[in-house]
């Protein structure tokens, strides 16, 4: 396969498409998943994959306590993605980061297709997932190897294809963090470095852990600018924490938009709802951290998805940013939030 270079690829981004200039990336998504299987491996092994969704039923799977439905958690059908996209497109949204990576089934070449067909940019990510979704063969790999591979991902081609990631991640994490995932974060600092990828990572569930990541950056002399930390609006909830994380340098991802109920089932949290989230996003523009600011969906349940009853893709466009007019935000601070941050971020330096 052709490698693009470091030098190549500087001050552009990488679609799955190819490379392209950053100022085509437009409104942006920064954590989502279009083709995936979050599924755990004994969720996978279960005969009883829960019921078909309907219309009926997607309120009970998304809030029950009772209801399995692991199959909620598993989504491979092209035509209804590119509906769900195009929806997306029609709504403001003009590019998606896509970060199924190892362990969740990435599918590259779904990507390309989807892309091509709804007329959008998709970048892609690329790594591992947490600890128990990885290849039991990670355990014997060293760091120098899980950078290479990650190197090669983004400058040679992915999972056997010649498309090519455009930022690394998402990187799993796990409080309390496995030494083998310290290693494959280890590797993803190097491929940023070697690359000049942004790198996103998915933080462990104690609101700790996303500084323990943080200092690790810094342990490691890599740049935290480039570094996102995923998922913070189900980890951190008081703004001493918050600010003394976006105080570290690192990039602040809110990416539950229109996850609004209260019941988390992987933590006993209260999860916050969408105004919750704009407060807090407000204590972080106050203290002067406006650049250090994303948002997304992370979309990885077929019940979030308009073709079962939920928000989809374009939700943000439709009615985060009317909400945050109305809350005050100006228009510079909604440009930041959606274009000019992840322009930064995806741009490779």
């Amino acid at each position: 396969m052709t490698r693009l270079t470091r030098d190549a690829l500087r001050g552009r981004a990488q679609t799955v498409l190819g490379p392209i200039d950053p100022a085509e990336l437009g409104p942006t998504l920064m954590h989502e998943h279009l083709i995936w299987d979050i599924r755990t491996p004994a969720m996978r092994a279960d005969p009883d994959q829960g019921p078909e969704i309907t219309l009926c039923n997607c309120f009970a799977i998304n809030y029950g306590r009772k209801r399995k439905a692991p199959g909620n958690l598993r989504f491979r059908c092209e035509p209804t993605a590119v509906a769900e996209l195009v929806a997306m497109r029609a709504a403001g949204g003009r590019t998606m980061v896509e970060l199924t990576c190892g362990g969740l089934d990435p599918d590259p070449a779904a990507l390309a297709r989807l892309a091509a067909e709804a007329g959008i940019h998709i970048v892609m990510g690329c790594g591992h997932y947490v600890h128990e979704y990885q290849d039991p063969a990670n355990a014997a790999r060293g760091v120098e190897d899980f950078a290479r591979e990650m190197i090669d991902q983004v400058q040679c081609g992915a999972w056997g294809t010649g498309i090519r990631a455009g930022i690394i991640g998402e990187i799993g994490c796990q409080a309390p963090w496995t030494e083998q995932e310290q290693r494959v974060m280890a590797g993803a600092l190097l491929a940023m470095a070697e690359t000049g990828a942004a790198l996103n990572v998915h933080p462990g569930r104690h609101p700790d852990q996303p500084q323990e990541v943080a200092d690790f950056v810094r342990a490691h002399g890599a740049d935290p600018s480039r570094v996102i930390i995923s998922h913070v609006d189900r980890t951190i909830f008081d703004e001493d924490r918050l600010l003394r994380l976006a105080d570290s340098g690192v990039v602040i991802e809110f990416d539950l938009f229109g996850q609004e109920a209260s019941f988390y089932p992987l933590a006993d949290i209260d999860m916050p709802n969408d105004a919750m989230r704009l407060r807090l996003i407000r204590a972080l523009i106050a203290r002067g951290h406006l650049e250090r600011v994303v948002i997304s969906h992370d979309i990885c349940y077929r019940t979030r998805l308009t073709r079962w009853g939920g928000h989809g893709y374009g939700h943000i466009f439709e009615n985060v940013v009317p909400l945050m007019q109305a809350r005050g935000f100006s228009e510079a601070e909604v440009q930041a939030i959606l274009i000019g941050n992840p322009r930064r971020l995806l741009t490779f330096v």
